[in-house]
């Protein structure tokens, strides 16, 4: 069942791993996978390009859908293979909401850290500013304070994403 189904992936990128982690909770092993290197810019290749012209990781394809954004991928995979595997996705319309509260709260969460540890990375010696490195530092603060009182507010047997299971790919608790 798997066979039709192909991964473009890159190593220490957490939108590929909530992938294969969705791979793996629906038991579609089998599927095509190609380990792409950035240093060598094989993200930009043909292959990728033809299928993601954002030339961005990962890239999903089963038959002839194509998926390039993670979440995305997740969501899919959860809807053609709902009977397979674990189930992602609570059925209740509460638990669902919450689910999809905290996966998406999730991106903030990152964009904020990533704001941090990536500004050297990405800003120009000549650019940065020390006013801009306290404002993110300080978003992040504020960020991590909102998770934290999410997680003080969790009820004794319960996840961040609810009661109703801990196992899916897309929450915060696999991102982290």
């Amino acid at each position: 069942m798997a066979n039709n189904m192909t991964l473009l992936w890159c190593t220490f990128s957490v939108p590929c791993w909530r992938v294969m982690i969705a791979l793996e909770e629906k038991m579609l092993q089998g599927y095509n996978q190609t380990l792409l290197d950035f240093d060598k810019e094989e993200h930009k290749s043909t292959i990728v390009m033809d299928l993601n012209p954002r030339a961005q990781l990962p890239t999903f394809k089963h038959g002839d859908c194509i998926v390039n954004e993670s979440y995305g991928a997740c969501m899919y995979l959860e809807n053609q293979f709902r009977s397979q595997g674990t189930q992602m996705i609570p059925e209740g319309l509460a638990e669902q909401a919450l689910m999809y509260q905290r996966m998406f709260e999730g991106q903030t969460f990152y964009k904020k850290l990533s704001d941090v540890v990536y500004y050297e990375y990405y800003v120009p010696q000549g650019e940065r500013h020390d006013s801009a490195i306290k404002r993110n530092k300080d978003n992040l603060a504020i960020e991590i304070k909102l998770w934290e009182g999410y997680f003080q507010k969790m009820e004794a047997g319960s996840y961040l994403a609810g009661k109703a299971f801990s196992r899916c790919p897309h929450t915060f608790s696999y991102v982290v």
